[in-house]
């Protein structure tokens, strides 16, 4: 170690360069790799704050929630207890704040206030009456505020909105949700509540989906990974970016350590005089080990810190979220290849003949 360090004392820019490099690198992975994790995640929000162990479908809808359709007299039918069941209205709309022209895609979604599939609201209340609706706070970045007036393209309806909730997104839009009973009538143009109306799904919290009873010519009931898998876009998404991802990371991993290594050989000679001196060739390995450990630490460690800074700097409209497994465990890997590279050299080192060195 005390070797390492003099040298980096002695060499500053040389190495500053070198840990500028590491630190690039491993920018650029942690960063793609956030927005990649984050766009995931907007597609799939909502079904993971609810938790369930599954949906009922339209068995005909291939397992689309936005192709559902299914009678309540069949939703009736669905055994179980009633609390563990959720009446699910879904429609992708766009709607206006009132007074302006720009359009801001949204899904809209019909639940009944007393099923646990309602969101909790963080600000202003749940909606009551005909009219009122709950946002996704990520609406506020659009301007769209407490008590303001959005108007739905679908119906032409002026809502008001009288809360925000949060982590309410499906398929990357946010979420407005509202009684079912006014989603029947955005859909379908009336409500009904009558064995003969219309909902998009029956979300089922937990217990086997093989026990529903259910109608196999009429309905179907998948799992939450499954309907997640099945979300439009959602597998192309995330296969494309896993696989620029992993490439990403596999090249910045041989980057680092073929640079290491040939880093290390360029001091071959300074290497030989040291042994031709009487130093171990150990000591001298210990040393180049330790000095890879330092200038990776330094490295990956500035791009971590800046990745997270640059994080929390980001308007919440970009699709970044940290995933800190995924960070600690590209940080040790990046680390790891680091000193990979470096054990190669030493090979080389041990043999290095101190009399070629010193030109005897």
């Amino acid at each position: 170690m005390f070797l390492a360090w003099n040298e980096i004392k002695f060499s500053k820019t040389r190495f500053i360069l070198i840990v500028g490099v590491m630190f690039l690198v491993s920018y650029l992975v942690f960063f793609l790799t956030g927005l990649a994790y984050g766009l995931a995640q907007d597609n799939r929000l909502v079904v993971d704050k609810w938790d369930a162990a599954g949906i009922v479908l339209n068995s005909e809808a291939n397992d689309n929630l936005s192709a559902s359709t299914i009678l309540l007299g069949d939703v009736s039918k669905i055994k179980g207890k009633p609390e563990n069941n959720a009446k699910l209205g879904q429609l992708a709309g766009v709607i206006t704040k009132k007074g302006t022209s720009d359009k801001i895609n949204i899904n809209v979604f019909g639940i009944n206030q007393d099923e646990f599939i309602n969101p909790t609201v963080t600000e202003g209340r749940t909606f009551k009456s005909k009219n009122e609706v709950v946002v996704d706070d990520s609406l506020k970045e659009k301007d769209i505020q407490l008590n303001d007036e959005i108007k739905l393209s679908t119906t032409g309806d002026i809502l008001k909105v009288v809360g925000f909730t949060t982590n309410s997104k499906f398929n990357t839009a946010p979420i407005i949700y509202m009684s079912l009973e006014q989603w029947q009538v955005a859909k379908f143009g009336q409500a009904d509540n009558s064995d003969q109306g219309k909902i998009s799904g029956v979300v089922i919290k937990s217990g086997n989906l093989d026990n529903l009873g259910l109608d196999k010519e009429k309905l179907s009931a998948i799992t939450s990974q499954t309907f997640i898998a099945n979300i439009p876009g959602y597998t192309a998404q995330t296969l494309t970016f896993g696989i620029m991802i992993g490439f990403l990371f596999v090249i910045a991993a041989f980057v680092i350590g073929i640079f290491i290594y040939v880093l290390t050989l360029q001091k071959s000679s300074m290497f030989g005089v040291m042994k031709a001196q009487g130093i171990a060739t150990s000591y001298i390995a210990k040393s180049i080990v330790a000095q890879t450990f330092i200038l990776a630490v330094l490295g990956v460690g500035i791009g971590l810190v800046l990745t997270l800074v640059t994080a929390a700097l980001l308007p919440n409209a970009v699709p970044y979220m940290t995933n800190y497994l995924f960070l600690a465990s590209f940080t040790g890997v990046l680390v790891g290849v680091a000193i990979l590279g470096a054990l190669f050299s030493v090979r080389t080192i041990v043999k290095i003949d101190p009399l070629e060195a010193i030109g005897g």
